[in-house]
């Protein structure tokens, strides 16, 4: 089995809930020979009941409206074409993690709610970059939890990656500093940050990032150049109220979504694209380290309309 069908098949798994129930109500729609408005308003309601969103179901049904009104159309050929309207709302959006800053290190923040799955995405991220050559080293600036310092150091030391880190509690601000000292010194292309993910004082959450990013500045004015929010899918909409906060209170720059394991509402993915436009950097489907992977907008489509 090659890579590419073992992660088709990977997401298959992740989108299942989704695409086993959009398809379904695919499947029940296509009782008329032609495609009319009855036949629309089921297309859309389908798409809202697979959590896609009223705004993008809404886009689809006019696209499907303009390109096949009044056309006979068959199971296969809606999906085909609910497919390929989900990819052009997910393709402006995919956009996988470069690292283009000079001078190095390139400093990625990494925010979410505890219990997103946010230390485990680092370190499956610093694999990611680890594939393709660059120097990474890990930052554990979320110092309120003395098991994410642990975890992220066990982490570091399974893939064999320099980590800075303090004590429980102690000033992530310090920490930022050392690590972004340490990396430039050592020729480190990439740092990855883990910093807090306590969304119950806002105030206290931008105030830390506020002084996070001032040390930054000082060392390297371009620096953090991305602000990656990890969610978690089995959320739901839980998760596109975490981009509305996150956004307000750390300057969000790009999405990781993660837990895609067959019990998740995959399809908050488009509602994510369709809502916020903020680019989607890659996707996980399960706690192996390379079950983490760049987000491709049209296999994605193909997985969730169940014709991959």
């Amino acid at each position: 089995m090659t890579e590419k069908q073992s992660w088709t098949d990977r997401l298959f798994g992740g989108f299942r809930k989704t695409s086993e129930k959009l398809t379904s109500n695919l499947t029940e729609v296509v009782g008329t020979a032609k495609l009319d408005d009855a036949t629309l308003d089921d297309v859309e309601d389908a798409l809202i009941l697979s959590d896609l969103g009223p705004s993008a179901a809404a886009r689809i049904r006019e696209k499907l409206r303009a390109k096949r009104f009044g056309l006979e159309i068959s199971e296969s050929e809606l999906k085909e074409a609910v497919a390929e309207e989900i990819a052009a709302i997910l393709r402006p959006v995919a956009k996988p993690l470069e690292i283009t800053a000079f001078p190095r290190p390139q400093v990625l923040l990494v925010i979410g709610v505890n219990g997103s799955g946010k230390t485990t995405t680092i370190a499956k991220l610093a694999h990611l970059f680890q594939e393709d050559d660059y120097a990474v080293m890990l930052a554990a600036g979320d110092t309120f939890r003395a098991a994410a310092i642990g975890q992220l150091a066990t982490w570091a030391d399974r893939i064999d990656v320099p980590i800075v880190r303090g004590p429980e509690g102690g000033d992530p601000a310090s920490i930022v500093f050392d690590a972004v000292k340490k990396a430039t010194e050592i020729g480190t292309d990439v740092l990855i940050v883990d910093t807090a993910g306590r969304l119950q004082n806002k105030r206290e959450l931008m105030d830390e990032l506020a002084k996070i990013r001032k040390v930054l500045g000082r060392l390297n004015p371009e620096a953090p150049h991305d602000v990656v929010l990890v969610l978690d899918a089995t959320n739901g909409q839980n998760a596109l109220n975490q981009i509305d906060v996150f956004k307000e209170v750390a300057g969000v720059t790009g999405l990781v979504m993660t837990k895609l394991d067959g019990t998740a509402r995959g399809g908050v993915l488009v509602q994510a694209a369709e809502q916020y436009g903020l680019p989607i950097h890659a996707i996980g489907v399960g706690e192996k380290i390379d079950d983490l992977r760049p987000f491709d907008p049209d296999l994605v489509a193909r997985v969730i309309a169940g014709v991959a």
